[in-house]
């Protein structure tokens, strides 16, 4: 028995020794589809203005253009705009553009590739509910992989049995909503706000989760977005397509913070990478949210 515990002891200490916030064992990174910033004000969403009080968040952070979903998607797990990991059309399944790098699976290194690479114990997994989330990571890299096909509720349960079952490193939760409430009845629209309100109730689940599995307190929780949406669309140039709310909390991440630097949603890897003690490769041009530490 004390061989056992003194390997795992080893084991945890060889994953975590070079994390740079102290108590950080795991990241959460969970992503809306469609969610724009500006909704905050109308929104009854309390467990996302919760995680605001007990971290640190941006309602001003921004998507890459154009404001479509696979080129932020990549942008934001890939550490870099689609001019260099090459994803440039709503629902591209390869690089439109040659990547600038590849890695050992054969694409733009994300977040993915240099954890398992690092850290190659490290528990990782992704749960989507868009389809299109599949073509966007290396499978190779990654312990877990369901997609529920456009249905949230069901990437919410998956989620939180994982959760509980393997107290995940790093894991991605991609829900497909508002997205397709913007798109089939309208941004800014009574019924948007009525799907807001669902996938905060969605979240509120996936957070019990995490203190349900004792992971409350070494868990960094990222909530955000890949664009916002006007009208029917989103992919254009406007403040209501690019901007995107951006919140962290957990151990180290100050409290009750609104960010004043600029955020971009490739910043999410870098900052994510640092948390881990990630060397980063050269050609990501994220930086750590670092205003965001203690």
């Amino acid at each position: 028995m004390k061989k056992i515990i003194l390997a795992a002891a080893m084991l945890l200490g060889g994953l975590y020794a070079n994390a740079q916030v102290k108590g950080a064992r795991h990241v959460i990174l969970i992503g809306m589809d469609g969610f724009g910033a500006y909704s905050f004000p109308k929104a009854d969403n309390p467990n996302m203005k919760q995680m605001m009080q007990d971290g640190s968040w941006t309602l001003e952070a921004r998507s890459v253009l154009p404001s479509s979903s696979a080129v932020n998607w990549a942008s934001m797990v890939m550490g870099a705009g689609p001019e260099l990991h090459g994803y440039t059309e709503w629902d591209s399944k390869k690089p439109e553009l040659p990547s600038r790098t590849l890695d050992k699976y054969g694409m733009f290194p994300s977040i993915y590739s240099i954890l398992r690479e690092q850290k190659p114990n490290a528990e990782i997994g992704v749960i989507y509910s868009w389809a299109g989330i599949g073509y966007l990571f290396p499978k190779a890299a990654v312990n877990k992989e369901v997609g529920t096909h456009d249905n949230d509720t069901l990437a919410t349960t998956e989620a939180i049995d994982y959760i509980k079952a393997k107290k995940p490193d790093f894991l991605f939760i991609h829900f497909d909503q508002p997205d397709g409430v913007g798109h089939n009845i309208g941004h800014n629209t009574p019924e948007y706000y009525d799907q807001v309100k669902k996938n905060d109730a969605l979240l509120g689940q996936i957070l019990q989760a995490i203190k349900d599995a004792g992971m409350w307190d070494n868990s960094i929780i990222i909530l955000t977005a890949d664009h916002g949406g006007i009208k029917k669309g989103h992919g254009g140039k406007t403040m209501e397509e690019m901007q995107i709310p951006w919140i962290m909390r957990g151990p180290g991440v100050r409290k009750n913070n609104q960010l004043k630097s600029s955020i971009m949603t490739y910043d999410t890897a870098a900052t994510i990478a640092w948390i881990f003690g990630l060397k980063t490769p050269q050609v990501w041009i994220g930086r750590p949210v670092m205003e965001a530490f203690k």
